[in-house]
């Protein structure tokens, strides 16, 4: 009885041998055929096919390096702004200060400055462009990379589980400059929405608007292209440009409540939007680890709520006086609390599997639950601003 058993067993382990066998000879063929054939080529041939092979093998090394590596990331980058020092809202003349608290206009010299005029810039601007800064300039763009838009074998790297949750996160982050830009032109940045558009704000929405994969070369419209980050650096340079002028009172910030209530307003839809796209893809399609499409939506709604995040931060500086006035206070420093609580959920593997799972949790159901518990505490926000 024993030596059946361990004959079955001996049966096994062999068919599995030859199954491996049989996988590794499959696997390893092409390469052996492709070395046979190399070798029997001239070094005219040889030469070129090595150059490429080394030439690829750089670029994924360096879009390897590019995904995994993410420069500047710190959630808690706000802190080093120092905006809650400001005592002026964005937009309001400094009495006796010579440069604006946490702005970039340079301080007032002796001589020919002396005695101008000077303002409070935006603090919502300038996380704005350090936002956009730290996508284009501190990293890679990763969205308009060759080898991204190429894909894995032809796969689109969104529907794999591989290299793509840094270009998911900048996006969210663009999305939230993007939402911010938009409002900087139509209502912040003009007097009561009725004076004109200001031209380095308007120049600025339209290259941030631009679209986010595009390489040097392109099939539709085909023909060679601007890449998308130099678009994005151009917006860099508006917005810096507007606060410039801002800093120096030769720019409008229109920091009234009902700016405020707009901005707060349209933020909340935009989140409640992302918080809808988590939840249908958390009922839907719970393939815990499995999922390839859980990464990409999960840092997508994180890198939206990063860039919220800086952006209402700099928001309760530019609006100080409404925020004071209306008793604001406790509830703004409750909303960016729950900003902060969502941005420390940052698991190593992603996992989109049922919400009372053991093994394989839900991601996807916390970070939905962060993002409406943000979008809650903003339509109170606006409700008290409304009164």
């Amino acid at each position: 009885m024993l030596d059946r058993i361990t004959a079955f067993f001996q049966m096994i382990g062999n068919a599995v041998g030859r199954g491996m066998g049989l996988l590794i000879a499959w696997l390893v063929w092409p390469f052996m055929a492709a070395h046979g054939w190399y070798g029997r080529r001239h070094w005219m041939v040889k030469g070129p096919i090595l150059a490429l092979l080394v030439l690829l093998l750089a670029l994924y090394g360096y879009f390897f390096v590019q995904t995994q590596v993410w420069t500047g990331f710190n959630p808690n980058f706000v802190d080093s702004y120092r905006w809650s020092q400001r005592t002026v809202p964005a937009g309001q003349e400094l009495s006796g200060i010579a440069a604006p608290a946490g702005g970039n206009a340079p301080p007032a010299t002796a001589g020919t400055n002396a005695g101008a005029r000077q303002c409070q810039s935006s603090a919502i601007v300038d996380a704005a462009a350090d936002l956009t800064d730290m996508n284009v300039n501190q990293n890679a763009w990763i969205s308009s990379m060759l080898l991204y838009r190429l894909g894995f074998f032809g796969i689109d790297w969104d529907h794999t589980p591989f290299l793509d949750n840094k270009a998911s996160f900048q996006r969210g982050v663009n999305q939230a400059v993007r939402r911010t830009a938009t409002e900087l032109v139509d209502s912040l940045g003009r007097v009561r929405g009725t004076s004109g558009i200001n031209n380095n704000l308007q120049d600025a929405r339209g290259n941030l608007q631009f679209d986010e994969y595009s390489w040097y070369f392109g099939l539709d419209p085909f023909g060679f292209k601007t890449p998308t980050p130099a678009y994005y650096r151009t917006a860099i340079e508006k917005l810096r440009a507007f606060n410039a002028d801002l800093s120096t009172c030769a720019a409008t910030f229109d920091s009234r409540a009902d700016n405020l209530i707009q901005f707060v307003d349209r933020i909340a839809n935009d989140l409640g939007g992302t918080a809808a796209i988590l939840r249908e893809r958390s009922e839907n399609n719970s393939a815990g680890w499995f999922d390839t499409r859980a990464d990409d939506r999960f840092w997508f709604a994180y890198g939206q709520l990063y860039g919220y995040y800086a952006v209402l931060s700099g928001a309760g500086a530019d609006f100080s006086q409404v925020i004071r006035e209306r008793n604001l206070g406790q509830i703004w420093n409750e909303t960016l609390a729950r900003f902060k609580a969502a941005l420390n959920v940052q698991p190593a593997i992603v996992s989109n599997g049922r919400e009372d799972g053991l093994i394989m949790p839900s991601h996807l159901a916390v970070m939905g639950f962060h993002t409406l518990m943000v979008r809650s505490n903003l339509v109170e926000v606006r409700s008290v601003l409304d009164r």
